[in-house]
Parts: C-alpha cells; structure tokens; sequence
C-alpha cells in the first residue's frame, strides 16, 4: 500500500497492490465477455478486468454481508422479518471516462456469485428531462448539467426501490435519437443489488431555502466509486470517441448527430473539441469533480486508459 498521511481520508493502493487484494476470487468472464461488456472507446482487456475488478466484487460482497446484518439486526429488534432492501452501487465520473463498461463488467461479474443475485443496471440518462422541456427552458447546451435533469423523479425512484418496493419503472433514454424514450421504461423487479450509472449521481443538490428535510441520490447509494482521469486525457478520448461514433451511429439516419457525420476530419475534431470546451469541462469542473471526494472508490486511470491506482474511504 503507497504511504497514506495518518489522517488522510483514503488509503490508496498501486494496482500491483490492488490486484493482491483478489485473494482466491474466481474469474468468471472470458475475452470474449469483456470484448462485448466495453464500450467503444474503453479498450479494457481482460486480464485489467481481473487486476481491478475481481478485488473489487470482492470488498463489494463484503460491503453486502455488512449491510444484510445491519438489515437482519433491525429486523431482530422489531420483531419481523421486513423486506428485502437491495444495495445499490453508484458509478460516477465525467463524460467519455468509461462508466458503461466498469457498470457493465460490475453487473457481470456479480450475477455470478455463488448465490446468483439479481443484478439490474440503470443509468441517469433517463432522468434527463425530454429535449422539448430543456428547449424550452433553454437548457438544451447545458444537457448534463444537474439542472437538465428531474432530480425529483430520480430521488423517487431510489427511495422506492430503497424502501423494498417490488416494481419501479425507470425511463429509457436513447443516445441514437439524444432523447427519453416515454413509451419504452425500464421495469426493475426486485433486485437483490442496483448498479446505478451517471455524471452527476454524488452530488448533493441545493438545500432548500425552506428548511425542510431533504434527502439526495446519494442518500440511498450503499457504495459509490469514482473513475477518474485527468482533464487533458479526458479530452482526448472525447473526441476519439466523437470520431468513432462519426464512422459508425452517427450515420444512422435517424441519429440526432447524423450531421456530424457528414463534417470532414479536421472539421469533426474541431467540433468535438468546442463541445468539451463549452459543455463538457465546465460540466466536469463546476458539477462532476466535486463530489469525486464524496465517494468511496476512486480509481484513476492513465492515458492509456487503464487503471494504475486505487484509494478506498478509511471506514
């Protein structure tokens, strides 16, 4: 382990020293699951998979042995066996970090416990508000921000699956056409652990001048991990992946960038570059980056967009 300062709140581990903390865990995936698992621009291997992620299912499944005891303690004491609360695990960070495939490998690697949980996934796309309510608030280049978001509804869904609630529905967002999908939710049906994705899932929100109570996302988030790269780095994968998606779905017809697709190269890289510059790294700067230090896990990646260290909150 790096030599933490005493008072530090993480201890920070290389990953030659993560990777020792795998113990016997058993890797469950092949090649050919991380290669369907990783997103397209997140060049993830498998043996990274096995480095990073099988320490940390590990320290998750003991995270959920605590948190069954504390549930099975409370039920003691009021004499009933009460409901079944699923954990739910947040996965936050800045746009293009590699969200979807540390969500995604998470929900894999978990489903095959020996006890075989259910394991849904859900990411906060779907709480943005339709594009016709940010157009007319004139919110539509602040897509991301927190306000462009129903908090709202996104603290409702939580607090009803936190409260053991057998069936929420969550909306579906489509990044084809960069719009919720009203028609077509997403039905999570009593999980036993709920990954939950997004930008902005730490943040507190504004307390309201009213005084009253009030509870944020991250109030029923059980364990929350942070990707984190610098913001140089971050740029550039932006905009590799911007010209990735310019080669391939955004040529779709019905894509809402289908007219990135007809730009020349030095023109694509020029836009991508002015869409991070204006949007996302004020987004990353003012709203992301702050609640990088709320969360549990922090694991930071390099330019070659593996992960190279790894800080865990003291408890």
């Amino acid at each position: 382990m790096n030599k933490t300062p005493a008072f530090a709140p993480y201890l920070t581990f290389t990953i030659e020293e993560w990777a020792r903390l795998r113990a016997d865990e058993k890797m469950t995936l092949d090649a050919e699951d991380i290669e369907h698992l990783r997103t397209l621009n997140d060049p993830i291997s498998l043996a990274e998979a096995e480095i990073v992620y099988l320490p940390l299912t590990r320290l998750l499944s003991f995270y959920v042995e605590a948190i069954q005891g504390i549930h099975h303690a409370t039920s003691r004491f009021l004499g009933h066996n009460g409901a079944k609360v699923p954990f739910i695990i947040g996965v936050a960070g800045s746009v293009a970090v590699g969200k979807s495939t540390t969500a995604r490998i998470l929900r894999a690697l978990l489903r095959r416990w020996p006890t075989s949980p259910k394991v849904d996934l859900v990411t906060t796309d779907g709480f943005l508000y339709p594009n016709a309510v940010l157009t007319r608030r004139g919110l539509m280049d602040r897509k991301g921000f927190p306000e462009s978001y129903n908090r709202r509804a996104f603290v409702d869904f939580l607090a009803a699956i936190k409260s053991g609630r057998p069936r929420v529905t969550a909306p579906t967002y489509s990044h084809l056409v960069y719009d919720v999908l009203p028609d077509e939710p997403i039905i999570v049906e009593n999980p036993d652990i709920l990954i939950v994705e997004g930008l902005n899932i730490l943040q507190p929100g504004d307390l309201p001048s009213s005084g009253h109570p009030i509870v944020f996302a991250s109030d029923f988030i059980d364990f929350s991990i942070f990707i984190d790269a610098d913001e140089d780095v971050l740029e550039n994968w932006y905009v590799e992946r911007f010209m990735k998606l310019r080669e391939t779905a955004f040529r779709d017809p019905k894509s809402f960038f289908r007219r990135f697709a007809e730009l020349s190269e030095p023109a694509a890289i020029g836009t991508a570059q002015t869409i991070w510059q204006n949007i996302n790294l004020p987004n990353l700067r003012e709203n992301i980056l702050p609640t990088r230090g709320r969360a549990d896990l922090i694991l930071k990646k390099g330019a070659d967009h593996a992960i190279h260290e790894v800080a865990l909150r003291k408890v």
